[in-house]
């Protein structure tokens, strides 16, 4: 099965591309070799830049504030068990906690570092980082991957307060959804949704041997899904001829 994502609106569209990029990052650090690294700084900068937005932290900080008030409400209810409620909660705190302690935007401790933004200035240019550019980078390169490891590791710990806020936040927000089958006759699906039930993700799994690309789009009011196939030059086209079901997950 392949996942696929929906945000609904743009602080879960920032939510999302922010996860895609410490996932990335997360991979290419503990690797070895210095190209690895480079693509590991440069994941770094994206972050920075993504997470410059300047009501991301308060928009985090609300989101778990709301999801602390909602499990709140929910102790002493028979159905809920206490140990997990409390285990949720604390790391809610703690989230809470480091994320508000965390000063100003995410990476600004960095944006203070001359020789990692000697390096942001040029890592957009095409083969501007060359060791005739930049030497003090090319020799950095140079060194023993677990110099370069260590490093990283202590440039990315400015970040992680976000990067454990937002996975902790949109992992709640995924929890609330639940999945079901659907069909979609001549590759179309359209679902109306209620008004008063402001979802934020979609969330849809499709069997890989389709060979199906959903084509999504949505508002507050409906959903549309268009199942689509590539063709020989790899142009997606509407496959009418398919009646493929898939899983939707819509998240609130």
């Amino acid at each position: 099965m392949i996942l696929y994502e929906y945000p609904f609106n743009e602080s879960i569209r920032t939510l999302l591309r922010l996860e895609h990029l410490f996932n990335r990052l997360g991979q290419l650090m503990w690797r070895e070799t210095p190209v690895d690294h480079h693509f590991a700084l440069a994941t770094i900068f994206e972050i920075m830049d993504v997470a410059s937005r300047a009501d991301l932290k308060s928009d985090l900080l609300k989101d778990l504030e709301r999801y602390r008030s909602q499990f709140i409400a929910w102790k002493g209810n028979p159905a809920i068990q206490e140990a997990i409620l409390d285990q949720v909660l604390q790391r809610i705190d703690t989230a809470y906690s480091n994320l508000q302690q965390l000063p100003g935007k995410a990476g600004q401790v960095l944006a203070s570092n001359d020789w990692l933004m000697a390096i942001r200035s040029r890592i957009s240019i095409p083969g501007g980082t060359c060791e005739f550019d930049l030497p003090s980078y090319y020799a950095w390169q140079n060194e023993p991957a677990t110099k370069r490891q260590n490093d990283l590791m202590q440039w990315t710990q400015t970040l992680t307060p976000l990067a454990d806020a937002l996975r902790l936040m949109l992992g709640l927000l995924r929890d609330t959804g639940t999945p079901h089958m659907v069909a979609a006759p001549s590759g179309l699906y359209q679902q109306s949704l209620k008004e008063n039930k402001p979802y934020q993700l979609l969330r849809l799994r499709i069997a890989r041997e389709y060979g199906l690309v959903p084509e999504i789009s949505g508002n507050r009011l409906m959903v549309a899904i268009r199942l689509m196939k590539q063709d020989t030059e790899g142009k997606l086209k509407l496959a009418a001829d398919a009646d493929a079901g898939f899983e939707l997950t819509l998240c609130a």
